[in-house]
């Protein structure tokens, strides 16, 4: 298992379109992915799970990686969210 520590620089936080973009780059692998929150652990393969952490900007997130591809899975999950999602975002 791998764990790493994020810290959320998008002025959104993990809103609706990062949320999906977060499962849809989770979902491309056959590891556990999980994301804690506070008290909360969720399956990042789940919208409604990322939807309920209500993860703000600046807040601290930590990715826990269990399975065959998990370093490779850790890497592009912590990739996504390390980056500025907004900056992705057309406004």
């Amino acid at each position: 298992m791998l764990q790493k520590s994020i810290v959320i620089t998008n002025r959104d936080g993990l809103d609706a379109k990062s949320a999906a973009q977060l499962v849809q780059i989770a979902c491309r692998f056959r590891s556990q992915i999980l994301i804690e929150q506070g008290t909360k652990i969720i399956n990042a393969k789940s919208m409604m799970g990322v939807l309920s952490l209500g993860v703000g900007a600046n807040n601290q997130i930590t990715l826990s990686v269990n399975g065959a591809d998990e370093k490779e899975a850790l890497q592009a999950v912590s990739a996504l969210l390390s980056s500025n999602i907004a900056q992705e975002k057309k406004r």
